[in-house]
């Protein structure tokens, strides 16, 4: 019995260019030719064809496939291999699935850790203060994220933190040390309800790395009296009190 190139491709469930391009790459044996330089295939070659259907269908490469060689008809190391690889690859998928149907359940930002508080999520993403948040929770460590997370789920109320987001880069020096005076306390009582903020042990490339990172951040997203604002206040937390 003899096929031609598209009978036996027609036979095997494949294409023509896959038939040649197993032939160009060594994995079947180019058969006769009639006369008329037409190829003839037969049976062996339609058995082979299917092998190599077949392991490909289920995910082997075509050098893997050679390397199983001719006689190794039922390659079992290389198939519990396979197998190892698609559990992984089932499990990966199973937990991405997980995740996307929190992220559709909550609304969720794709940005900022699974389950993170709304009050983060619900912010502009062009927000500085957002992404400042965005920034931090891949610099911090687990308590440190969690500290910031417990705020955000119960974010206490400062109206100087409105007159700080509008704050002009050229505003002067009397109205920031007063900026810089109301928001003082407030940033005190924080730091003393949540000392972990202060806590960089845990920060998984050190303390070094996030103070220069964060720095680098603040730097990016608020403007110069901004900054300002933010070391006076950071002095005037770390000042010792005065009688």
């Amino acid at each position: 019995m003899a096929w031609s190139t598209r009978e036996i491709a027609e036979l095997a469930g494949t294409s023509l260019r896959a038939v040649r391009h197993y032939h160009e790459v060594g994995l079947l044996e180019e058969p006769e030719r009639l006369p008329n330089g037409y190829k003839q295939y037969g049976v062996a070659h339609l058995v082979k064809l299917l092998r190599i259907k077949r392991l490909s269908d289920l995910g082997f490469s075509l050098p893997q496939i050679a390397a199983m060689g001719e006689e190794d008809d039922h390659p079992e190391e290389a198939l519990r291999a396979l197998d190892a690889e698609l559990a992984a690859t089932i499990e990966r998928l199973q937990r991405v699935r997980a995740e996307v149907g929190v992220l559709l359940d909550q609304s969720g930002p794709t940005d900022l850790p699974l389950g993170f508080p709304a009050a983060a999520a619900d912010a502009e993403p062009s927000d500085p203060g957002r992404s400042l948040v965005v920034v931090l929770t891949r610099l911090l460590g687990p308590r440190t994220i969690q500290a910031y997370a417990d705020i955000l789920r119960d974010p206490p109320a400062e109206p100087a933190n409105d007159e700080f987001e509008r704050l002009p880069a050229d505003a002067d020096e009397a109205t920031r040390a007063a900026l810089a005076e109301r928001l003082a306390p407030f940033a005190r009582d924080l730091h003393e309800r949540h000392p972990e903020l202060n806590d960089l042990t845990d920060a998984p490339r050190g303390e070094a790395f996030v103070k220069r990172s964060i720095g680098k951040a603040l730097k990016d997203l608020y403007n110069p009296a901004q900054l300002d604002v933010m070391r006076r206040v950071h002095d005037l937390i770390v000042r010792p009190p005065t009688d």
